[in-house]
């Protein structure tokens, strides 16, 4: 309740948000399909793009204060431990998961897997890996912008119903 300047009394009741979103409809089968695996392809990566971003959060806090002989020991051993535990995982990704990974993770940090990559190993490493990514057509430096009426704003609503538990497969 809220109490007014005359003294009366006012009831308020806090509203969670809520998203609403109109039903999508196809041209063609090809779009809807087009559109089943990209939701697929979203629900398979998103968690990952969520882990990327919060590790990345706590290594960077972590590495306050520390000199960069200790950095870059902090991050080797990260990198070793993050292989064994997803490399697997990673290598079984379509090409097209892995780009939609690379948008995802720009998101989640508000870096690009470029601008990640240059910062924690060094300029040679990001040029490589950004070779190696463009012989599979993906693009490191691929940022990501929900507002433009691409892919990204498709891969923004999955997500959002994902996050809002609305999210059938």
């Amino acid at each position: 309740y809220i109490i007014g300047d005359n003294g009366d009394t006012i009831p308020t009741v806090t509203l969670q948000p809520i998203t609403v979103a109109e039903n999508r409809v196809f041209a063609s089968k090809r779009e809807e399909r087009k559109w089943s695996r990209l939701k697929r392809d979203v629900a398979k990566v998103y968690p990952y793009s969520k882990l990327a971003g919060k590790k990345l959060k706590q290594y960077n806090d972590t590495m306050v204060g520390m000199n960069p002989k200790e950095q870059k020991r902090l991050l080797r051993k990260a990198e070793d431990e993050l292989k064994a535990e997803f490399e697997d995982d990673i290598r079984n990704m379509t090409l097209n998961q892995g780009r939609i990974l690379i948008k995802l993770i720009d998101r989640e940090s508000g870096n690009t897997s470029y601008g990640l990559v240059k910062d924690l190993r060094g300029s040679f490493q990001a040029v490589f890996w950004q070779s190696v990514a463009r012989i599979f057509k993906a693009n490191l430096k691929s940022s990501y912008d929900p507002n433009s009426n691409s892919e990204d704003r498709m891969i923004e609503d999955i997500k959002i119903s994902i996050d809002e538990g609305t999210f059938f497969k």
